[in-house]
């Protein structure tokens, strides 16, 4: 049984799920084997062969399969309840856990170990497509249980990529080659999905006949003209209201009494009493300013702030030393009317990029992290105890930070000095079709992968993918050193900064933002990556555009109220 789940109630649906969950995984065999034998009659001999092979291991190795699985499912679970991950002490930060793990080598990633995480991914989508109703209803039932009854984010520890990594551990037991193993899990999640259906929906009946009453999804309200769709996709709205709009369509909004700023922000991060007091104080100055444009602004200006409080995407730590921006910005917008017209104002763009780099960075241990807290909290109390305020301050701001940026990526490249050596003998020894060596002097690991089998790939190249090859190949032209990317790598989702990209261009050295790991990837795995849509470049959002369509949108909806 697992162990660690603060909630008694969810704690005994993970006890109880897992009674099923070898059942579960017999079925899913079964499944895979009907698939295998239904393709046979019109393949070729050689790649009956092959096929043959591997059901003849599925029917002989299948407990040993089972046991794999089982084991991956208590160790995600555990992992989940403790939230570190293989921790042997629970108190001991993340980024050291991690840092401890990957000190000693560093993985060259290739085309045959990302057609793994190829395959993840595709069996995470097919159960999230097949069995998305049943996903969705069965996480109203588990939000209930832990009392999250506005299903803030999924509580559900039996998510469609907790069963991709189980199954994914599974075909490690098959004693056949890595093509196998690959081919196996293509397969295998197809039936998965299907077995996933039925598994959640049963879960959602037995928590009903339970009497558990499912929570209700949070109704997000946007302006017009905004793209409608759920929280992820809101993250992506790079198309908002201009500031100007606010202060041209909630003259009557304004002339309300502001509603109280809220406790917390979206992300449940208590806002802090000493933010609260300064916006308590702002809304009581714009009550007794006589000039009614000064007022507004004063007001619009608050609003906005406390908008900005709850953004999820600022942790809570950074967000209250942007507090302090209030009244600095207040005085500017006195000073300078146009400040509230400018969604690319020097305040703005410091805000936003803060915002960014705080996360890209989530880890609140991390030194790095630390540096960047106490950087932006002298740059703000420096700015607000200047007297005058003025956009030049805030590009010294800019300018600022950017100066730390590129010092923290300098002591990066230099920590990574040595690994970069010996990436650049073996990009050398690649160009001059010299098989790579198992070892770099122990410094660097090339795992040594089999290839997959042409007769175990999909008879047909997807169009979609041929299509996209010089997508990625101009993606790749557009890297460069210190862009942030979102990759799918060893079965996870990471941002990672490029540190290095080879001189010859075909290593490339990432690191990551939550941990001290790096990856050395081969450019024909980027390429795989970003044609299968799991590499992307991060850019900046603009949280205070967001803030204002969020802060409109709750004025409109104030006004239909009354």
């Amino acid at each position: 049984m697992s162990e660690g789940f603060a909630s008694p109630a969810l704690q005994q649906f993970v006890d109880d799920e897992l009674l099923r969950a070898p059942l579960l995984f017999d079925q899913v065999i079964d499944g895979t084997l009907e698939q295998l034998q239904a393709g046979l009659p019109g393949q070729p001999p050689s790649q009956r062969q092959i096929v043959g092979d591997l059901m003849s291991a599925l029917k002989a190795q299948r407990g040993r399969l089972a046991d794999y699985y089982m084991r991956s499912l208590h160790k995600q679970l555990q992992e989940q309840a403790t939230g570190v991950p293989n921790a042997t002490d629970a108190g001991q930060p993340r980024r050291a856990l991690l840092a401890e793990a990957h000190s000693s080598t560093m993985a060259l990633m290739d085309e045959a170990e990302v057609a793994v995480d190829v395959e993840l991914s595709h069996a995470v989508e097919a159960i999230r497509s097949v069995a998305e109703y049943e996903l969705r209803e069965l996480q109203t039932y588990v939000s209930a249980l832990v009392g999250d009854m506005d299903v803030a984010r999924d509580h559900n520890p039996f998510r469609a990529e907790t069963h991709a990594h189980a199954l994914w551990a599974a075909a490690h037991a098959l004693t056949l080659s890595h093509g196998h193993q690959v081919s196996f899990m293509r397969h295998a999640g197809v039936a998965m999905a299907q077995q996933l259906r039925r598994s959640y929906a049963a879960s959602s009946s037995r928590l009903e006949s339970m009497g558990i009453e499912p929570a209700a999804y949070r109704t997000l309200i946007l302006p017009a003209g905004s793209r409608h769709g759920t929280r992820s996709q809101l993250a992506d709205i790079t198309i908002v209201p201009g500031l100007h709009l606010l202060r041209t369509t909630m003259h009557g909004a304004l002339d309300s009494p502001p509603a109280a700023a809220p406790a917390r922000g979206q992300s449940g991060h208590a806002i802090h009493p000493a933010v609260g007091a300064l916006q308590t104080r702002w809304h009581d100055v714009a009550r007794h300013t006589t000039d009614p444009v000064d007022r507004r602004a004063i007001e619009l200006m608050s609003r906005l702030f406390e908008t900005l409080q709850t953004e999820d995407r600022i942790p809570a730590d950074i967000g209250q030393v942007l507090a302090r921006l209030q009244g600095p910005a207040m005085r500017l917008t006195l000073r300078e009317s146009d400040v509230l017209d400018q969604q690319d104002h020097p305040l703005w763009r410091f805000v936003n990029r803060v915002g960014f780099e705080s996360e890209m960075s989530p880890d609140a241990a991390d030194p790095e992290r630390r540096m960047l807290l106490k950087l932006v909290h002298e740059t703000v109390e420096q700015i607000a105890a200047e007297t005058e305020q003025n956009a030049g301050l805030y590009r010294w701001a800019i300018d600022r930070l950017d100066a730390f940026l590129d010092k923290r990526h300098a002591r990066r490249l230099t920590a990574a000095a040595s690994h970069i050596a010996e990436l650049q003998a073996l990009e050398a020894k690649l160009d001059a079709d010299v098989g790579p060596p198992t070892t770099l002097h122990g410094m660097l690991d090339v795992p040594q992968l089999d290839t997959v089998p042409a007769e175990l790939l999909p008879d047909d190249e997807p169009m979609a993918a041929r299509r996209s090859l010089s997508d990625a190949e101009h993606w790749l032209s557009t890297l460069k050193p210190g862009t942030w990317v979102r990759l799918f790598l060893q079965g996870r989702w990471v941002r990672a900064r490029l540190l290095w990209p080879g001189e010859r261009r075909e290593i490339w050295l990432f690191s990551d933002g939550a941990s001290d790991q790096s990856w050395a990837v081969r450019r024909g795995a980027l390429l795989m990556l970003h044609a299968e849509r799991l590499a992307k470049t991060l850019k900046q959002r603009n949280l205070v555009g967001s803030a204002a369509a969020r802060l409109q949108a709750q004025m409109a909806e104030r006004s239909r109220a009354a």
